[in-house]
């Protein structure tokens, strides 16, 4: 009988110093979310826009913030205004712009308002046809998908 009331003894204390451990149910008020399908909706309409000759259509993906960074070829460009500008300059009629097709490669969901996209872009135009690879992070803002920096090259 002594050595029950010891182990009894022991194995309460031992309980009392653990942890509760985490149960399954813990985690299920964690959203769920769809974000893959979101951001290549998101991709389908900045390609559609730009098919259509709508830069501005195309930028309203991309966050409306000083924030914004693009990286390319020829540097980095910071802010929203700047980087509309950037193609607004490039591509400045339907022939530079040219026909653009999306290719996603990879995509992470860092959590349920973060992302990235890698992927590969290619225009055809009439003169030739440029491509490259991008990756793109992306955050959720007030509901919406925005790019919050574009390396492209």
């Amino acid at each position: 009988m002594k050595i029950n009331l010891f182990m009894i003894a022991s194995l309460l204390m031992l309980t009392a110093c653990e942890e509760e451990p985490h149960e399954v149910g813990e985690f299920e008020n964690i959203p769920q979310t769809n974000s893959k399908e979101e951001i290549i909706e998101v991709l389908r309409d900045q390609q559609d826009a730009w098919n259509q000759g709508d830069i501005n259509g195309f930028m309203n993906h991309y966050l409306n913030s000083e924030e914004l960074t693009f990286a390319g070829t020829s540097g980095v460009t910071k802010g929203h205004e700047q980087v509309l500008n950037r193609y607004l300059d490039n591509y400045d009629s339907p022939e530079k712009m040219g026909t653009l097709k999306f290719n996603v490669l990879e995509f992470r969901e860092i959590s349920p308002t973060a992302a990235y996209v890698v992927g590969e872009w290619a225009l055809k135009r009439s003169s030739d046809n440029p491509s490259g690879y991008f990756t793109l992070v992306w955050e959720k803002v007030n509901g919406e998908w925005k790019i919050i920096h574009d390396h492209t090259s």
